[in-house]
């Protein structure tokens, strides 16, 4: 086989496994679409609690309400955050995927109280792990997306931010840089529970301390706050 009809095989192959990832988000929505924004555009101004990311209270009071429907967020720090967020969302009725991220603990996950019947987990995409969430939009509150140390710009993500604003969706880059992402999160670990002063003991839970930070890299106000994981 020849360079150029391998190369046309293999974007022949794209456009199907899109082709039909599209197909299974578009059944998806229809199923969802009651539970989450209207379908085609999403509001420039909604209600307070429809803007709102599904999550738990608990979750609220530790980083705040910074994780609206339709923003991009970047986590840094303790992979724990990610899997706190995947939990919240889903535990409270939403729809989330974790992409290109195969070091993701499912037991972990499930640990923190995530529904694994509401949770897509694609841990090599194969294509553009980028691509693949940004079609992931169409039937999900929540898009978790390891960039594996890249950083995407403002103007090659510029297609996927107007498409999380339009679908009401959620994104969540981890592992490198979004410019221009409406919220950064970063997270460090602080201490362990059922550890004693000598190191002795078994672990039985973990606490994650996250600061929250704007645009320009301003501090959220309130946005200090410590996460509790068994």
């Amino acid at each position: 086989m020849t360079a150029v009809a391998a190369a046309d095989e293999a974007l022949v192959n794209r456009a199907d496994q899109l082709q039909k990832l599209r197909q299974q988000m578009a059944a998806i929505s229809g199923k969802v679409g009651g539970d989450r924004s209207a379908a085609g555009h999403f509001p420039e101004a909604l209600p307070d609690a429809q803007s709102l990311l599904p999550g738990s209270d608990a979750l609220a009071r530790s980083i705040g309400h910074v994780l609206r429907r339709g923003t991009v967020a970047v986590a840094g720090g303790a992979r724990s955050l990610p899997l706190e967020v995947v939990a919240s969302v889903t535990a409270a009725g939403g729809y989330a995927a974790i992409v290109g991220m195969p070091e993701v603990s499912v037991l972990a996950a499930v640990e923190r109280g995530a529904d694994l019947s509401r949770l897509a987990l694609i841990p090599r995409p194969g294509l553009s792990a980028v691509e693949v969430a940004s079609v992931l939009m169409d039937g999900m509150d929540l898009v978790v997306l390891g960039l594996g140390g890249r950083r995407v710009t403002s103007t090659s993500a510029r297609a996927i931010v107007a498409r999380a604003h339009s679908n009401g969706c959620t994104l969540l880059a981890v592992g490198g840089d979004w410019e221009g992402a409406s919220v950064r999160l970063q997270a460090q670990i602080t201490g362990y529970d059922g550890v004693s002063a000598c190191g002795l003991g078994r672990i039985r839970g973990v606490r994650t301390a996250v600061r929250v930070r704007g645009r320009g890299g301003r501090e959220v106000c309130g946005s200090r706050g410590a996460i509790r994981s068994a």
